[in-house]
């Protein structure tokens, strides 16, 4: 009970201090409205100019962008990756990228954990979410795993989702951890090199993946349904 007061009362004061300090006001505005026109063409230059007009504290702002981008969902995550790559080179930008992501991860997990389904509910979609429950009944943990290598495929909305459910946070976090590294490292190389043919390579290898996912999925499904017939 107290961690629910807790986490209410640091919800409330956020979001006050979104509506009343007229700064961070414009910041969140400003922010997602750069993914946003990022994320339509692959555009990694309006979101690095973004970037390092904050100078020193560049690292900062992706860090806290990376995290709110986790928080409010459907916001994609993974043209932030791309972007700390361009801007922090390959490693440096995939250890800020994941680093960054598992926080965002962590707190949508307790969020979900602590406030319930109906708070959850009110940041993603009924829909969205009873999918995520379907996924988690089927595939248990093994549906954090496959759904990070979908960059089309909300990874806090799997978070929230696993945050309803009855895993442990252990399970959870190495999970995300290692579900994140993969996709993680291939972004990053893509976002430092994402120009001309590189960028016909990275969407000819999100469409290699996501084709590999339907097939795991319905490859499952077919067995599951199978069984059940033969049983």
């Amino acid at each position: 009970m107290k961690s629910k007061l807790i986490l209410l009362g640091i919800f409330i004061v956020a979001i006050l201090a979104y509506l009343l300090i007229e700064p961070l006001n414009l910041w969140v505005n400003t922010s997602l409205s750069v993914i946003k026109e990022a994320t339509v063409d692959l555009n990694l230059n309006v979101m690095a100019e973004y970037l390092r007009s904050f100078g020193s504290i560049t690292w900062v702002v992706s860090f806290a962008l990376m995290v709110l981008s986790c928080i409010l969902a459907p916001i994609p995550a993974f043209i932030i990756t791309l972007t700390n790559a361009a801007v922090f080179g390959w490693l440096n930008g995939a250890i800020l990228s994941w680093s960054s992501a598992m926080v965002g991860a962590v707190m949508c997990f307790y969020i979900a954990r602590i406030l319930g389904r109906d708070v959850v509910l009110k940041i993603i979609s009924k829909q969205a979410l009873d999918k995520s429950d379907e996924y988690f009944q089927n595939y248990g943990v093994h549906t954090i795993l496959i759904c990070r290598l979908l960059p089309f495929v909300s990874f806090d909305l799997i978070s929230y989702a696993a945050g309803l459910t009855s895993m442990k946070f252990s399970k959870f976090f190495i999970a995300t951890g290692i579900g994140q590294l993969p996709a993680t490292l291939v972004y990053s190389y893509f976002g430092k090199n994402l120009d001309g043919s590189g960028k016909v390579v990275f969407i000819t290898l999100l469409a290699v993946f996501a084709l590999s996912i339907v097939i795991y999925i319905s490859k499952s499904i077919y067995e599951k349904r199978k069984a059940k017939q033969n049983a």
